[in-house]
C-alpha cells in the first residue's frame, strides 16, 4: 500500500513538472520546419570554403603586420648600432690614433717597396755595363790589330800556290812560319771574342747590318742578294761587329 501511495504521488510531481515546462516554453507565432531551414541555409561545402578563405585572409594579414614589426625593429637596431659605432669612432681618440697609425704604415711600406724595385733595376742595370765593359774591354785594342792582321793575311794570300815547292825551299819555310803565327794568332784573339768573317766562304745572304756593299756584278748560276766576293774581311768581338765586311754582291737582273 505504501508502495502504491508513492508511485502516484511521484507521478503526480512529475505531471505537474511537465505542466510547468509548457508553461515557461516562449509561443512562437510561427514554426519553421527544418526542410525550410535547409532550404534556406547555404550548403555545408561553401560555408566550408568561406571559413576556410577567412582564415587565410586573416593569417596573411598577421603575418604581414609581424614583419613589418620585425622589419622595423631590425632597421631601428641597426640604425642604433651604426650611430653608437660612430659615436664610438669619433670620439675615441685612441681609434683615431690607430687609424693614422695604419696609414702611416701603408705610407712607410710603399715606399719601401719602391726602394727595393729602384735598388734591384739598378743592381741590373750595373750588372749589364760592367759585363759589356769587360766583353768590349778590348775593343780599341782589337782595332788597332786589325791592319797588322790584315797585312798578314795579304802577305800569306800573295804567294803564288806554284812557287810554294821544295825547289823553292826557303819560301816554302816562310809562308809555312807565317801561316802558323797566324793561326795562333786568331785562336788566341778568338778566346777574347775577337774573330775574323769572310761571307764568300759561305756564299752567305747580303746583311746590310753586318756587311757593307762595295759592288754588285753579274754571276751566273748564283742567286740575287748572295755575296760572292770578300774585298776586305770583317771582325766582330763578342758578336758586335767592330768592321763589316767590304763584300761584292750578286745582280743578275
Amino acid at each position: 500500500m505504501i508502495q502504491q501511495r508513492l508511485s502516484r504521488s511521484l507521478q503526480t510531481i512529475a505531471r505537474q513538472q511537465r505542466q510547468c515546462l509548457r508553461l515557461q516554453q516562449p509561443q512562437t507565432p510561427f514554426s519553421t520546419s527544418s526542410s525550410a531551414i535547409r532550404s534556406f541555409a547555404p550548403p555545408i561545402s561553401q560555408r566550408i570554403q568561406q571559413r576556410r578563405q577567412y582564415a587565410s585572409a586573416q593569417e596573411a594579414a598577421e603575418g604581414k603586420q609581424g614583419e613589418k614589426s620585425s622589419d622595423g625593429a631590425g632597421k631601428e637596431q641597426m640604425k642604433a648600432e651604426e650611430a653608437t659605432q660612430d659615436k664610438a669612432t669619433t670620439e675615441d681618440p685612441v681609434q683615431k690614433e690607430l687609424e693614422a697609425k695604419k696609414k702611416e704604415v701603408l705610407d712607410v711600406t710603399d715606399k719601401y717597396r719602391r726602394q727595393v724595385a729602384d735598388y734591384r733595376n739598378l743592381q741590373e742595370q750595373t750588372r749589364r755595363e760592367v759585363q759589356a765593359a769587360k766583353d768590349f774591354a778590348l775593343q780599341r785594342f782589337s782595332k788597332d790589330l786589325l791592319e797588322s792582321i790584315d797585312n798578314l793575311d795579304r802577305a800569306l794570300s800573295n804567294v803564288p800556290a806554284d812557287k810554294l815547292t821544295a825547289e823553292n825551299q826557303d819560301l816554302l819555310n816562310l809562308h809555312s812560319g807565317l801561316k802558323m803565327t797566324e793561326t795562333i794568332l786568331m785562336q788566341t784573339l778568338k778566346k777574347h771574342g775577337l774573330e775574323r768573317v769572310d761571307p764568300s766562304v759561305e756564299e752567305e745572304k747580303f746583311d746590310p747590318n753586318r756587311h757593307e756593299a762595295v759592288f754588285q756584278a753579274p754571276q751566273p748560276g748564283k742567286t740575287d742578294g748572295v755575296v760572292f766576293h770578300t774585298q776586305q774581311k770583317g771582325f766582330t768581338l763578342n758578336g758586335r761587329v767592330i768592321r763589316p765586311p767590304k763584300v761584292g754582291v750578286v745582280r743578275n737582273g
